[in-house]
């Protein structure tokens, strides 16, 4: 890799994280957004509707270089330079349930031990407005609860009880929605289900005004000086948090910080704050070091940020955005591990929106949508248009818009923040 290449990366991980703190500042306002689709309860009802694998081994990784300092011929970062795409697998589910059966997408599912997308979704209603944060709970054929998930925004939410388990296929299921002590039952539901579950309540949901948003950031050597790029928007990002903000939400914020297995740390985690200017001192203060392989330790930054962290019990979103370029390591213990968090998230109305960068390759793109999907989020990338970084692997997806990154962030942060907007 040319020192110019390595420098124009450290440019453009510096600026991913820039405009990731920048959109913080854009969560309340009334930007409607579009996806990049162009380039036990009071109130019980009834209702019968009929509507260990042995691990892929790691293969050797080339050794990264870590010393990557700033020069003169570096440009000095300002949000909108860096240009990202967005792909939501859960709108274009006919083109996705094709290439997750094609013989790459076969492939990349038994490796990571990701089995059947089986799809259930409902659409939850109370006094004809949609039901935020509704818990739905999917209970197999053996009384055994087999996948939860949590609704958005828009009352809706997408189930998968097949998805980790290879001997869970086809079958009849109990669904149960619940929110505000109101809890409806369906029997005998097909999974998949080609048409939505629709659940109407018979009162109006409360809606939180709590959003978290996290921000899990790999701090390998590969990422170089970039967080100081920071340093350069702490006046635009407090003043946006204020000015747009105000009193609309409650956000919290949490930055976390993940690198490898021998390395001087492996997660360093900060808790949910409501100080910006605390989110921002943290991320200035961060020096990227170690890595060295390919794989990182994304398993136990997930585990960390899904288990250890105080995340709302209530709230009209909770968005973790997760910033990398290489997947975890490969073996049975991780896989596992994976899986868990996977479903911890959706159980717990986490959505995982990945942001990957240059330096991926196509299992980590298969991975970071498995688990997108999984918890209902988006998944987000970084294309060639800026100049930016190095060559950025061109996902598998149809055509999407090139936007600048933190306009689009800005855009789904408001689309699951905005209650009856269209994901």
């Amino acid at each position: 890799m040319s020192q110019q290449k390595k420098r124009r990366k450290l440019v453009k991980w510096g600026l991913l994280l820039a405009a990731a703190m920048i959109v913080l500042g854009g969560c309340s306002s009334n930007n409607d957004g579009n996806n990049a689709a162009s380039n036990t309860g009071s109130n019980t009802e009834t209702t019968d509707s009929s509507g260990n694998e042995a691990a892929s081994s790691e293969e050797p990784a080339p050794e990264i270089e870590t010393d990557h300092p700033r020069t003169d011929d570096d440009p000095e970062p300002q949000a909108g330079m860096l240009t990202a795409g967005e792909w939501d697998d859960l709108r274009s589910w006919n083109e996705w349930e094709q290439l997750a059966n094609t013989h790459t997408g076969t492939q990349i599912r038994e490796d990571w031990h990701f089995y059947r997308f089986d799809k259930l979704e409902l659409k939850v209603t109370g006094g004809g407005q949609p039901a935020v944060d509704a818990e739905v709970r999917i209970i197999g054929e053996n009384g055994q609860s087999v996948w939860t998930a949590r609704t958005d925004a828009q009352g809706t939410a997408v189930v998968f009880p097949g998805l980790l388990d290879d001997q869970n296929g086809q079958q009849k299921v109990l669904v149960e929605v619940e929110a505000d002590g109101q809890l409806k039952r369906f029997e005998n539901v097909p999974i998949p289900r080609a048409n939505v579950l629709k659940v109407d309540l018979d009162e109006a949901v409360d809606v939180s005004e709590n959003l978290d948003v996290m921000f899990v950031v790999d701090t390998t050597g590969s990422m170089g000086d970039e967080l100081n790029y920071l340093q350069t928007e702490l006046k635009d990002v407090v003043q946006r948090v204020g000015q747009d903000n105000g009193n609309q939400l409650n956000i919290r914020v949490s930055t976390n910080f993940y690198r490898d297995q021998g390395d001087d740390y492996v997660v360093r985690p900060f808790p949910f704050t409501t100080d910006i200017d605390k989110a921002v001192n943290q991320l200035s203060q961060q020096e990227a070091d170690g890595g060295g392989n390919f794989p990182e330790a994304v398993d136990e930054a997930l585990a960390d940020a899904i288990q250890e962290h105080e995340w709302s019990g209530e709230a009209r979103a909770r968005l973790m955005f997760l910033v990398l370029d290489a997947p975890p390591h490969q073996n049975n213990q991780v896989i596992k591990q994976i899986k868990q968090l996977t479903e911890e998230a959706a159980a717990e109305g986490i959505r995982i929106i990945p942001v990957v960068s240059s330096g991926a390759d196509e299992d980590t793109e298969y991975l970071m949508r498995f688990i997108s999907i999984a918890t209902g989020g988006t998944y987000l990338f970084l294309t060639d248009h800026s100049g930016i970084g190095n060559d950025h692997h061109e996902p598998t997806v149809g055509e999407y818009e090139v936007r600048p990154l933190n306009e689009l962030l800005v855009d789904v942060i408001n689309r699951y923040a905005q209650v009856g907007k269209t994901n």
